[in-house]
């Protein structure tokens, strides 16, 4: 997934809290959706880094001879850039863009 590519804003922004839980009915169930695809956005983004990042890694582990990359510094710049997994998940939450579905368990009590 592009994190880039989407139209979340990169500061923070003040929402309406009734009009965020209208779709759940309790904004205490719809943080628990944004925060559980936050944390999915903030693992997929720190695997992607890796990866990226598995690249530059040196093969001996020789601490006196460090030297920076500068490639390395372009993409660790990319993605501090990149808006922050909250804010891409409640965008994404806010056009409909995420699934969710509560439990046969959590029907019962209702």
């Amino acid at each position: 997934m592009d994190f880039k590519k989407s139209n979340t804003p990169l500061n923070t922004v003040t929402r309406d809290m009734i009009e965020l839980s209208q779709d759940t009915g309790n904004i205490y169930e719809t943080v628990c959706i944004i925060s559980k695809r936050a944390n999915q956005i903030a693992a997929q983004m720190k695997s992607d880094l890796e990866k990226k990042l598995q690249e530059f890694a040196p093969y001996n582990d020789n601490l006196e001879e460090v030297s920076e990359n500068r490639e390395q510094i372009e993409i660790s710049r990319y993605y501090e850039r990149l808006p922050k997994p909250t804010l891409i998940a409640t965008q994404e939450y806010i056009d409909h863009k995420l699934f969710f579905r509560k439990s046969n368990k959590d029907r019962s009590n209702l």
